[in-house]
C-alpha cells in the first residue's frame, strides 16, 4: 500500500484478494492479470512489486485454505502489540527494567482477564491444525507423544 493513495487502499485490497485466495497458480495469475488491467495504469509500481515477488508468493498457494488463513491473519499479534504500546505510552518512562516488564505483563494479562480467550483461540485454530497435521505428515502429533 505504500505506493497507493490512502483513498484507494480498500479498493486495491479488494482487487488483490482473489489473487491470494486463488486455488492454483494459474488461477492466481489470471486474477493478477485482472488486477493489472484495473490498477496497473494508475499504480505500476504495485504491479512491478508483485511481478518481482511472484516466485516467493507461489509456494504460499500450495497450502490449504485453512493454513493460508492462519498465515495471513496477524490481527491477534497486532492487537497485542497495540495494547502493549498503549500501556507503555500511558506511563511515559520507567525507573528500571523490572517496572517496564511489569507494565508489559499487566497489559498482556488484561487482554484476557476471564481466561476464556485460550478456549476461543483453540477453536479458531482447529481447522488449521488439522490441515497442518495432514500437510506435514504427522509432525505436529509426534511432538505431543
Amino acid at each position: 500500500f505504500r505506493y497507493a493513495g490512502r483513498q484507494h487502499w480498500d479498493a486495491i485490497a479488494k482487487a488483490l484478494t482473489p489473487v491470494y485466495t486463488a486455488p492454483t497458480e494459474s488461477a492466481a495469475r489470471e486474477r493478477f492479470a485482472e488486477f493489472t488491467e484495473a490498477w496497473g495504469g494508475r499504480y505500476p509500481a504495485i504491479v512491478r512489486l508483485w511481478d518481482n515477488a511472484w516466485a516467493e508468493f507461489v509456494p504460499f498457494l500450495a497450502f490449504d485454505p485453512e493454513i493460508r488463513r492462519v498465515i495471513c491473519s496477524t490481527n491477534a499479534i497486532e492487537s497485542v502489540n497495540a495494547r502493549i504500546r498503549r500501556a507503555v505510552k500511558a506511563r511515559g518512562h520507567f525507573p528500571n527494567e523490572q517496572a517496564a516488564l511489569k507494565c508489559v505483563y499487566m497489559a498482556i494479562m488484561s487482554l484476557d482477564p476471564t481466561g476464556t480467550g485460550r478456549k476461543r483461540w483453540t477453536m479458531r485454530w482447529k481447522p488449521a491444525l488439522n490441515a497442518f497435521d495432514i500437510a506435514f505428515d504427522g509432525r505436529l502429533a509426534a511432538g505431543r507423544k
